[in-house]
């Protein structure tokens, strides 16, 4: 017997034992799922404005205008998309709108070298971690997100989690992803073997949130 079935044959021949207990985890809860959040989510260097159903087009306007922001690509045939296309027809004076409405291919160099920000929605947010949920689609896919310099996220107060667990429980992920589902928790950051941290080496320099207040607030 070589030693190798030596050795396998007493780890066979060796009677069973329970493993240990697994540690009892209870997910935690946030009074204040918004306040976790916005504490979070400006750790994170994520820029945060509180806004309307009603107004946020008007307040992005204004946001975008102060940082000379000078073209902003937009989807087509989403929610978010159709409302800043029709305020911008509406007389909003916001920056030249760009459809994302063609192949990557016919996009990319836009993308890459001319669009100063992208603007996409949100399925929710994570408190406990101020993190976005994006789960990207052929209208708003993901590159909208990735690419440009600045990322533009509208979140609706009432889609915030406590956890991922959460949402993942809530929203019935088990019964159906996407083939990409982003977690964003701030702009695009990455650090040398010095840890001299830097942002938008693989992605967008800065975000910014734009927080739908709940009816009433």
């Amino acid at each position: 017997m070589s030693a190798r079935e030596a050795i396998l044959g007493r780890l066979k021949a060796a009677p069973a034992r329970p493993g240990p207990p697994l540690p009892s985890w209870t997910p935690p809860t946030y009074p204040d799922k918004t306040a976790r959040f916005r504490q979070m989510a400006e750790a994170s260097h994520a820029e945060i404005h509180d806004v309307t159903a009603a107004d946020w087009p008007a307040r992005l306007a204004t946001i975008l205008g102060n940082r000379g922001v000078r073209s902003l690509m937009v989807a087509p045939g989403t929610a978010r998309g159709d409302a800043l296309m029709r305020a911008a027809a509406d007389g909003v004076p916001l920056p030249p709108l760009v459809a994302y409405d063609r192949a990557v291919e016919e996009l990319k160099d836009a993308l890459v070298h001319q669009v100063d920000a992208g603007l996409t929605g949100t399925l929710g947010g994570i408190a406990e971690t101020g993190t976005l949920i994006l789960w990207p689609t052929a209208q708003e896919p993901r590159l909208l997100s990735l690419l440009p310099p600045l990322h533009i996220a509208v979140l609706e107060e009432d889609t915030l989690h406590d956890t991922l667990a959460a949402a993942v429980r809530d929203g019935g992920w088990a019964a159906g992803m996407p083939t990409n589902a982003l977690l964003i928790s701030g702009p695009s950051k990455t650090s040398d073997i010095e840890q001299t941290l830097a942002y938008g080496v693989h992605g967008p320099k800065e975000l910014i949130i734009l927080l739908v207040k709940k009816e009433g607030e």
